[in-house]
Protein backbone atom coordinates (compact mmCIF):
# COMPACT_ATOMS: atom_id res chain seq x y z
CA UNK A 1 0.00 0.00 0.00
CA UNK A 2 1.57 3.20 -1.11
CA UNK A 3 1.17 6.55 0.56
CA UNK A 4 1.02 9.89 -1.13
CA UNK A 5 3.07 12.63 0.50
CA UNK A 6 1.42 16.04 0.28
CA UNK A 7 3.73 18.99 0.08
CA UNK A 8 2.68 22.34 1.60
CA UNK A 9 2.09 25.10 -0.89
CA UNK A 10 4.80 27.72 -0.68
CA UNK A 11 3.71 31.15 0.56
CA UNK A 12 4.00 33.59 -2.28
CA UNK A 13 4.84 37.27 -1.98
CA UNK A 14 1.20 38.37 -2.55
CA UNK A 15 0.08 35.97 0.18
CA UNK A 16 2.62 37.39 2.61
CA UNK A 17 1.42 40.89 1.79
CA UNK A 18 -2.21 39.95 2.43
CA UNK A 19 -1.22 38.32 5.73
CA UNK A 20 0.75 41.37 6.82
CA UNK A 21 -2.15 43.68 5.96
CA UNK A 22 -4.49 41.44 7.94
CA UNK A 23 -2.32 41.56 11.06
CA UNK A 24 -1.77 45.29 10.66
CA UNK A 25 -5.52 45.77 10.48
CA UNK A 26 -5.99 43.74 13.68
CA UNK A 27 -3.37 45.83 15.48
CA UNK A 28 -4.91 49.11 14.31
CA UNK A 29 -8.37 48.02 15.43
CA UNK A 30 -7.02 47.07 18.85
CA UNK A 31 -5.20 50.39 19.19
CA UNK A 32 -8.35 52.20 18.13
CA UNK A 33 -10.41 50.46 20.81
CA UNK A 34 -7.78 51.27 23.45
CA UNK A 35 -7.68 54.92 22.34
CA UNK A 36 -11.48 55.13 22.42
CA UNK A 37 -11.58 53.69 25.94
CA UNK A 38 -8.94 56.19 27.05
CA UNK A 39 -10.96 59.09 25.61
CA UNK A 40 -14.09 57.84 27.38
CA UNK A 41 -12.09 57.60 30.61
CA UNK A 42 -10.79 61.17 30.27
CA UNK A 43 -13.95 62.86 29.06
CA UNK A 44 -16.50 60.96 31.12
CA UNK A 45 -15.19 58.78 33.90
CA UNK A 46 -12.73 61.29 35.40
CA UNK A 47 -15.60 63.78 35.64
CA UNK A 48 -17.84 61.22 37.34
CA UNK A 49 -15.25 60.29 39.96
CA UNK A 50 -14.14 63.90 40.53
CA UNK A 51 -17.72 65.12 40.95
CA UNK A 52 -18.42 62.35 43.44
CA UNK A 53 -15.28 63.18 45.41
CA UNK A 54 -16.04 66.91 45.40
CA UNK A 55 -19.60 66.29 46.60
CA UNK A 56 -18.34 64.05 49.40
CA UNK A 57 -15.73 66.57 50.54
CA UNK A 58 -18.28 69.40 50.53
CA UNK A 59 -20.72 67.30 52.53
CA UNK A 60 -18.01 66.34 55.03
CA UNK A 61 -17.05 69.99 55.55
CA UNK A 62 -20.63 71.07 56.14
CA UNK A 63 -21.17 68.28 58.66
CA UNK A 64 -17.93 69.09 60.49
CA UNK A 65 -18.79 72.77 60.65
CA UNK A 66 -22.31 72.14 61.94
CA UNK A 67 -20.87 70.13 64.82
CA UNK A 68 -18.21 72.66 65.85
CA UNK A 69 -18.25 75.83 67.89
CA UNK A 70 -18.08 79.20 66.16
CA UNK A 71 -15.30 81.76 66.34
CA UNK A 72 -15.14 84.72 68.72
CA UNK A 73 -18.25 86.90 68.68
CA UNK A 74 -17.68 90.46 67.48
CA UNK A 75 -14.09 89.84 66.41
CA UNK A 76 -12.41 89.08 63.13
CA UNK A 77 -13.22 85.52 62.00
CA UNK A 78 -10.12 83.33 62.37
CA UNK A 79 -8.60 81.99 59.16
CA UNK A 80 -9.21 78.36 58.23
CA UNK A 81 -6.60 75.69 58.86
CA UNK A 82 -5.27 74.67 55.47
CA UNK A 83 -3.71 71.20 55.56
CA UNK A 84 -2.01 69.89 52.42
CA UNK A 85 -4.35 67.70 50.39
CA UNK A 86 -7.39 68.49 52.54
CA UNK A 87 -10.49 70.60 51.90
CA UNK A 88 -10.86 73.71 54.06
CA UNK A 89 -13.43 75.89 52.27
CA UNK A 90 -16.41 75.79 49.91
CA UNK A 91 -16.54 78.00 46.81
CA UNK A 92 -19.71 79.06 44.99
CA UNK A 93 -19.89 80.96 41.70
CA UNK A 94 -23.48 81.82 40.68
CA UNK A 95 -22.45 82.82 37.15
CA UNK A 96 -21.34 79.23 36.52
CA UNK A 97 -24.66 77.79 37.67
CA UNK A 98 -27.05 77.78 40.61
CA UNK A 99 -25.70 74.39 41.67
CA UNK A 100 -22.02 75.21 41.13
CA UNK A 101 -20.39 74.28 44.45
CA UNK A 102 -16.79 73.12 44.83
CA UNK A 103 -14.53 72.29 47.79
CA UNK A 104 -11.27 74.21 48.04
CA UNK A 105 -8.28 71.91 48.55
CA UNK A 106 -4.92 72.97 49.95
CA UNK A 107 -2.52 72.30 47.07
CA UNK A 108 -2.44 72.30 43.29
CA UNK A 109 -1.03 68.85 42.52
CA UNK A 110 -2.85 66.60 40.05
CA UNK A 111 -4.39 64.69 42.97
CA UNK A 112 -5.56 67.94 44.59
CA UNK A 113 -7.12 69.27 41.37
CA UNK A 114 -8.91 65.97 40.83
CA UNK A 115 -10.96 66.73 43.95
CA UNK A 116 -12.05 70.31 43.35
CA UNK A 117 -10.49 73.77 43.33
CA UNK A 118 -6.86 73.90 44.46
CA UNK A 119 -5.38 76.67 46.62
CA UNK A 120 -1.84 77.75 45.82
CA UNK A 121 0.17 77.11 49.01
CA UNK A 122 1.82 80.25 50.31
CA UNK A 123 -0.84 82.61 48.97
CA UNK A 124 -3.36 84.32 51.24
CA UNK A 125 -6.21 82.38 52.80
CA UNK A 126 -9.83 83.50 52.29
CA UNK A 127 -10.42 86.97 53.71
CA UNK A 128 -6.78 87.68 54.43
CA UNK A 129 -4.78 90.62 53.11
CA UNK A 130 -2.92 89.49 50.04
CA UNK A 131 -3.89 87.28 47.13
CA UNK A 132 -6.11 84.25 47.67
CA UNK A 133 -5.07 82.34 44.53
CA UNK A 134 -6.67 79.13 43.27
CA UNK A 135 -6.61 76.85 40.23
CA UNK A 136 -8.92 74.24 38.72
CA UNK A 137 -9.28 72.08 35.63
CA UNK A 138 -11.12 73.47 32.64
CA UNK A 139 -11.49 70.04 31.02
CA UNK A 140 -11.72 66.53 32.55
CA UNK A 141 -11.39 65.65 36.24
CA UNK A 142 -14.57 67.45 37.18
CA UNK A 143 -13.66 70.54 35.09
CA UNK A 144 -14.83 73.10 37.69
CA UNK A 145 -13.60 76.04 35.59
CA UNK A 146 -14.89 74.69 32.26
CA UNK A 147 -16.78 77.92 31.60
CA UNK A 148 -14.64 80.43 33.43
CA UNK A 149 -14.63 82.48 30.22
CA UNK A 150 -18.29 83.33 30.95
CA UNK A 151 -17.33 85.36 34.00
CA UNK A 152 -17.66 89.13 33.76
CA UNK A 153 -16.62 92.10 35.94
CA UNK A 154 -19.15 92.51 38.73
CA UNK A 155 -19.86 88.80 39.12
CA UNK A 156 -19.67 87.43 42.65
CA UNK A 157 -17.65 84.57 44.14
CA UNK A 158 -18.35 83.36 47.67
CA UNK A 159 -15.91 81.37 49.77
CA UNK A 160 -17.29 79.76 52.90
CA UNK A 161 -15.06 78.63 55.77
CA UNK A 162 -15.84 77.29 59.21
CA UNK A 163 -16.27 80.75 60.68
CA UNK A 164 -17.25 83.11 57.87
CA UNK A 165 -18.51 83.64 54.34
CA UNK A 166 -16.36 85.87 52.16
CA UNK A 167 -17.84 87.51 49.07
CA UNK A 168 -15.47 88.60 46.30
CA UNK A 169 -16.37 90.67 43.25
CA UNK A 170 -14.76 90.06 39.85
CA UNK A 171 -12.66 92.95 38.49
CA UNK A 172 -11.45 91.62 35.12
CA UNK A 173 -12.72 89.84 32.02
CA UNK A 174 -10.89 86.47 31.92
CA UNK A 175 -11.11 86.36 28.13
CA UNK A 176 -8.79 89.35 27.98
CA UNK A 177 -6.13 88.08 30.38
CA UNK A 178 -4.31 85.07 28.89
CA UNK A 179 -0.73 84.39 30.01
CA UNK A 180 1.95 81.72 29.72
CA UNK A 181 2.19 79.04 32.43
CA UNK A 182 5.42 80.69 33.60
CA UNK A 183 3.64 83.95 34.49
CA UNK A 184 3.74 83.35 38.24
CA UNK A 185 3.28 87.07 38.86
CA UNK A 186 -0.47 86.53 38.74
CA UNK A 187 -0.45 84.82 42.16
CA UNK A 188 1.86 87.30 43.89
CA UNK A 189 0.40 89.18 46.92
CA UNK A 190 0.16 92.24 44.65
CA UNK A 191 -0.02 90.77 41.12
CA UNK A 192 2.72 92.17 38.93
CA UNK A 193 4.45 93.98 41.80
CA UNK A 194 6.66 91.45 43.62
CA UNK A 195 8.17 93.96 46.06
CA UNK A 196 4.94 95.74 46.96
CA UNK A 197 3.39 95.36 50.39
CA UNK A 198 -0.21 94.11 50.01
CA UNK A 199 -2.99 96.20 51.48
CA UNK A 200 -6.00 94.65 49.71
CA UNK A 201 -7.77 91.33 50.01
CA UNK A 202 -7.64 89.90 46.50
CA UNK A 203 -8.67 86.71 44.73
CA UNK A 204 -7.16 85.13 41.61
CA UNK A 205 -8.63 82.24 39.60
CA UNK A 206 -6.42 80.41 37.10
CA UNK A 207 -7.15 77.66 34.57
CA UNK A 208 -5.91 76.29 31.25
CA UNK A 209 -6.51 78.04 27.94
CA UNK A 210 -7.71 77.05 25.42
CA UNK A 211 -10.03 74.63 27.13
CA UNK A 212 -8.58 71.47 25.59
CA UNK A 213 -4.98 72.61 25.77
CA UNK A 214 -2.54 73.68 28.45
CA UNK A 215 -0.35 76.02 26.42
CA UNK A 216 -1.60 79.12 28.26
CA UNK A 217 -3.48 80.16 31.37
CA UNK A 218 -6.70 82.15 31.71
CA UNK A 219 -6.66 84.54 34.65
CA UNK A 220 -9.42 86.26 36.62
CA UNK A 221 -8.80 88.91 39.29
CA UNK A 222 -11.18 90.15 41.97
CA UNK A 223 -11.27 91.74 45.41
CA UNK A 224 -13.10 91.15 48.69
CA UNK A 225 -16.47 92.87 48.83
CA UNK A 226 -17.70 91.81 52.26
CA UNK A 227 -17.22 89.37 55.12
CA UNK A 228 -20.08 87.85 57.04
CA UNK A 229 -19.15 86.04 60.25
CA UNK A 230 -21.22 82.98 61.08
CA UNK A 231 -23.34 83.39 64.21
Amino acid sequence: MSTVQLESEPITAPARTRQAIHWLGEILITLGVVALLFVVYLLFWTNVTADAKAHQLTSNLQKAWSNSSLGPVGGTPPPPKAIAGSAFAIMRIPRLGATWVEPVIEGVTLDDLAQGVGHYPGTALPGQIGNFAVAAHRATHGQPFAFLDRMRPGDLITVETRYAIYTYVVDTDPRKLIVLPTAVWVIEPVPGHPKAVPTQRLITLTTCNPRWNSSHRMILFGHLLKTVAKT
